[in-house]
């Protein structure tokens, strides 16, 4: 058997595997400082995971200390953030004093996190099989920047994960998509240690996973035996000792790593069973072992040999038209006492066992924390690789500052559309933007047309890699739908995860890939709640993206129940780091659209934003008496800032008393039944004024600064102004009706602003088909249940 070359020479392997050997320690000592040394006035569980971080040791001490470049990005295991952190320090990155702060507020997380922890992160994760993904939806945005601008930051995108995060569906979505292939420069390492959090995971399913990915055109690879036995493999009866590790089970593997010397040869050696017959090759290969060697021998896995990593890290390189899976086998707890303990998972080592470690390690005590001398060849190789991995040379494109947007676009539309119409009249526009409409890019999980994109990529065209034929191209069709490196839309199959997953990684297009991105993406509403992981893990990130859920709520009637959104509203409140917005009339979707450009641009404070569209199509007079009265200018102002005064009561019951007066409060779709209902108890003599609230998120936020300022003894912030122009002083008694298209409970917080009596009118139950009237009454948001409901509030009051 012919061995393959070592990248690393003996003296430079003795350097690394002194490092990795202090980032054993650093993660180690790091997990017990926070558990069993430093104060825990709450009695809780710190946690941590020595064996998860221990088996990703020698991954990590080989991608940082040899293999990545500056222009490389990262996703770490969430359970390996110790190990993390440890290089980091000993990279110079991390100041010493943040080390025993693990799990500490404003420390250390306990997941690598890319907005919170105070060294360099490149991808959070935590939240399962993300982790994986991230990076190489962060390749498609590098690559569609490379198409249209040329000059991008990043080389190689890098994911590392647990074996056992391979069975997240996301992670799967992912790797069939196409718009993944072909990336060449993806790299998905598995800490192959066959361990779940509560089981071992049956060698059967490994072999499955590989075929699925190189079924789906990834190149598989695997780091499975250290050179220690492929030397021993070579010897004579090697190939019989291959086959018989190779046949092993899991679960006999890890018991086996758990024996003494003497049993383990005895075992190898009788592979059906004690009392069966002795292999005589193996008994050959093993021959010139000792017992005393044999564990170690047998634990020379791929995923701790420096060079069988770095051999792997090279190969991978060499393939520049398919994205890369290695499997580097390993071994949890490696380098630990509980190593291969099916257990081990959640286990800490004792404090007799810390002190025992850090003897055999040769560290002073006193001198838990400290990192590698200067002059030592650890400490010069660390300098170097530190000089080697600096960010601050590489070049990003300069920003597109706001004012490069314009507020309005002054655009006429027909008297009577829909805000997803709007949505699709609006977006085409755009292109015209200098600066601004060739960055905007278009995604949509297989409902671009069905979510009035079409005009857009007419207009723009379907982004690929490469050109596609044309065999159309004498044929007279509606959509030029013909993918090309130029094109500015990227149409994902039906898949919101991914679409949510995409999404993100464009919004961070410009810290990945040092180019600003604009990224829209549309979305039907209910199915916002698929995607729900990716969207979180994006907003997180502080991922500056802007997306469309559309048709939303009951309104889109005939659809049924599978299609009508309810809980979506509320996640646009709920949801930190995001604008959410439901207007009813066209200029409001074209004004909230110009905005969200404007906030990706601010890549410190900016966020994203949601537009919870209808296909219900309103009358856009009704808008008129407001610009009216208010100026185009203030409308649009308070469109902004979340709402504005629709209707003013008075104007249609003048002698109105106080006892006679109600504020209706509608959202988006709801718009044209609160003013019905307003004119029915006009005609009762009661005056209801209309509120339309274009985003709940933005008053709730100013509600929620308001009492902020008021528990820390300030004054009220500026913005929470707005509050007294949607509800003058002089009107805070009046009792209130919320109409939302949506749970109902959602705008029921309006009530808490002033203590008002509220009655929250909402869809509270699953919808089914039917016209518009059939399900507003079965659902109870109809004009009549909005005047019956005035009357109620009345009563109350």
């Amino acid at each position: 058997m012919e061995q393959q070359r070592a990248i690393l020479q003996a003296d430079e392997y003795h350097v690394l595997d002194t490092i990795q050997q202090r980032v054993l320690w650093l993660s180690t000592w790091m997990i017990h400082h926070a558990n069993a040394i430093r104060p825990n006035p709450d009695d809780l569980k710190v946690g941590g995971h020595q064996a998860s971080s221990a088996s990703m040791v020698t991954i990590l001490t080989a991608l940082y200390f040899h293999y990545l470049n500056a222009e490389d990005q990262v996703s770490v295991k969430p359970h390996a953030s110790p190990a993390y952190h440890a290089i980091q320090y000993l990279l110079g990155n991390l100041d010493k004093s943040y080390l025993p702060t693990l799990r500490a507020y404003k420390g250390l997380q306990a997941y690598p996190s890319r907005t919170k922890d105070p060294d360099p992160v490149d991808f959070s994760t935590g939240s399962v099989g993300l982790g994986a993904v991230a990076p190489a939806f962060a390749a498609v945005a590098q690559r569609y920047a490379q198409k249209h601008f040329q000059n991008v930051t990043p080389q190689r995108f890098v994911a590392i994960i647990g074996d056992a995060e391979l069975d997240e569906g996301s992670i799967w979505e992912a790797i069939i998509d196409e718009t993944i292939q072909g990336a060449g420069n993806v790299l998905l390492i598995v800490d192959l240690n066959r361990q779940s959090l509560d089981r071992i995971v049956s060698g059967v399913h490994t072999t499955q996973i590989k075929q699925l990915f190189a079924a789906a055109g990834w190149q598989t690879l695997e780091a499975k035996y250290g050179r220690q036995l492929q030397k021993v493999f070579a010897q004579p009866g090697g190939e019989a000792l291959r086959q018989r590790i190779d046949e092993m089970s899991n679960e006999e593997y890890q018991s086996l790593l758990r024996r003494p010397g003497a049993d383990i040869r005895v075992r190898l050696t009788h592979p059906t069973g004690l009392n069966g017959p002795e292999n005589p090759e193996i008994a050959k290969a093993l021959n010139d072992t000792p017992d005393e060697n044999l564990h170690g021998l047998l634990a020379n896995l791929g995923g701790h040999d420096l060079n069988t990593l770095l051999q792997a890290f090279e190969q991978a390189d060499q393939c520049q038209d398919a994205p890369t899976v290695l499997f580097a086998y390993t071994i949890k707890g490696w380098g630990l006492p509980f190593a291969g303990d099916s257990m081990n998972h959640s286990m800490h080592l004792s404090s007799e066992q810390v002190r025992q470690f850090q003897e055999d390690l040769g560290i002073a005590s006193g001198q838990e924390w400290e990192a590698f001398a200067p002059q030592t060849a650890e400490g010069r190789w660390c300098r170097q690789r530190s000089e080697l991995l600096r960010r601050d040379q590489l070049q990003a494109a300069p920003l597109i500052t706001p004012d490069a947007i314009p507020t309005s676009l002054d655009l006429s539309f027909p008297g009577k559309t829909s805000t997803q119409e709007a949505l699709g009249r609006v977006l085409p526009q755009l292109v015209g933007l200098a600066g601004v409409g060739e960055r905007i890019v278009t995604t949509a999980p297989d409902v671009a047309i069905s979510t009035h994109l079409s005009a857009w990529v007419n207009k723009t065209g379907v982004f690929s890699p490469t050109q596609h034929p044309d065999y159309q191209e004498d044929m007279q069709r509606a959509l030029r739908w013909q993918p090309n490196p130029s094109g500015q839309h990227i149409e994902l199959g039906i898949s919101e995860m991914n679409l949510f997953m995409l999404l993100g990684q464009l919004g961070l297009s410009y810290e990945h890939s040092g180019q600003l991105l604009f990224p829209i993406g549309t979305v039907y509403d209910p199915f916002v709640c698929r995607g729900l992981d990716a969207l979180i893990y994006g907003l997180y990130n502080h991922s500056k993206m802007i997306f469309a859920g559309t048709p939303a709520g009951v309104s889109l009637s005939s659809e049924g129940g599978a299609h009508q959104s309810t809980v979506t509203a509320s996640l646009g409140i709920e949801l930190p780091e995001l604008h959410y917005y439901e207007p009813a009339f066209a200029c409001e979707v074209e004004w909230i659209l110009l905005a969200a450009l404007r906030e990706c641009c601010d890549r410190s404070e900016g966020r994203s934003t949601y537009l919870r569209l209808s296909t219900k199509k309103i009358e856009q007079k009704l808008l008129e008496p407001a610009l009216a009265r208010l100026g185009k200018e203030t409308l649009r102002q308070q469109v902004l800032d979340g709402g504005y005064r629709l209707l003013e009561g008075h104007e249609l019951v003048p002698d109105a008393q106080d006892n006679e007066m109600v504020q209706v409060i509608a959202t988006g779709a709801m718009v044209p039944e609160a003013l019905l209902a307003a004119q029915r108890l006009a005609r009762e003599g009661i005056a209801a004024n209309v509120i339309h609230l274009t985003s709940p998120k933005r008053v709730f936020s100013m509600l929620t600064a308001l009492r902020n300022a008021q528990r820390r003894g300030q004054p009220a912030p500026t913005e929470t102004a707005h509050l007294h122009t949607l509800f003058p002083k002089a009107e805070r008694h009046i009792p209130l009706i919320t109409i939302q298209d949506a749970s109902a409970h959602s705008l029921a917080f309006i009530s808490s602003i002033y203590g008002t009596p509220c009655i929250p009118l909402g869809v509270d139950e699953f919808g089914q088909s039917g016209s518009l009237n059939d399900l507003y009454q079965q659902v109870g948001i109809s004009v009549e249940d909005i005047v019956a409901a005035s009357y109620a509030a009345l009563e109350l009051d």
